[in-house]
């Protein structure tokens, strides 16, 4: 079946997740891990997609608790941007280049993952739990009036400040990725 880990898979990623739940409990004080490894087993479409941000290095891990929802949500916390990199924004800024087109774009790539990209607020209330993105930048998912003039937005640390910017949504850098977020 497309899109399921098998139990080896499965195992292994529980393992990683829970190891770097329990180094970074800055990140979700007072949640209890037996609680979301149930709950992620109960889930096998977002282990899948948490996988897949493993495999590009995401370094996914719980970031906040929706008590509402009863969500959990994943950011990738990785320090750098993921390995899924020199990417346009979306498709129509793909399909709009003439020469020198990246292999893909950011909102399908994420979309292929199963997970969304980070908005301007969660890439700030990342910021907030470490420095992320010290030498790359993260393309962020952009508001509909910028993007229908071309543009898109990312964001970066520097100077100990987070900045947001401006770029073609055409354009692509070796150094800007996405950053992902995952309910669950």
């Amino acid at each position: 079946m497309k899109n399921k880990l098998t139990s080896e898979q499965t195992e292994e990623l529980l393992k990683v997740l829970k190891s770097r739940f329990e180094k970074n409990m800055n990140r979700h004080k007072g949640l209890d891990w037996e609680r979301i490894q149930s709950k992620l087993e109960n889930n096998p479409e977002k282990l899948w997609s948490l996988f897949q941000m493993e495999e590009t290095e995401g370094e996914p891990d719980i970031v906040a608790h929706d008590k509402k929802t009863d969500e959990y949500l994943f950011f990738d916390c990785s320090p750098e941007s993921p390995k899924r990199r020199s990417l346009c924004y979306d498709y129509p800024a793909w399909e709009a280049r003439k020469a020198n087109k990246p292999e893909s774009n950011a909102i399908d790539k994420s979309s292929e993952m199963g997970i969304e990209i980070l908005n301007e607020e969660q890439y700030r209330q990342l910021q907030e739990l470490g420095k992320f993105d010290l030498k790359t930048s993260s393309w962020i998912k952009t508001p509909e009036n910028i993007r229908e003039l071309g543009g898109a937005i990312f964001c970066d640390r520097r100077y100990n400040t987070v900045f947001t910017y401006h770029n073609g949504a055409d354009s692509y850098y070796a150094a800007r990725g996405f950053r992902g977020c995952l309910k669950v």
